[in-house]
C-alpha cells in the first residue's frame, strides 16, 4: 500500500486580528470628547474633532 502525497495548498493570508474592541472605541470616543473640551481653541481641536467623527464610522 503506497501513501500518496498531497501537494501543499497555498495559504491564503490571514484575516488580521482588531486591536481594539467596539467598547474600546467608545472608551477612546468618550477621552476625546472630554480632551476637546481642553482644546478648543487651539488649532488642535480640528484635528481632534476629525478623530472624534473618524472613530464614529468605526462603531
Amino acid at each position: 500500500m503506497s501513501k500518496t502525497l498531497e501537494a501543499p495548498k497555498p495559504q491564503e493570508p490571514q484575516r488580521a486580528r482588531a486591536v481594539f474592541s467596539q467598547e474600546d472605541f467608545e472608551l477612546i470616543r468618550m477621552a476625546i470628547t472630554h480632551y476637546m473640551k481642553e482644546v478648543k481653541d487651539t488649532p488642535q481641536s480640528v484635528k481632534y474633532s476629525n478623530l472624534y467623527h473618524r472613530l464614529g464610522r468605526v462603531t
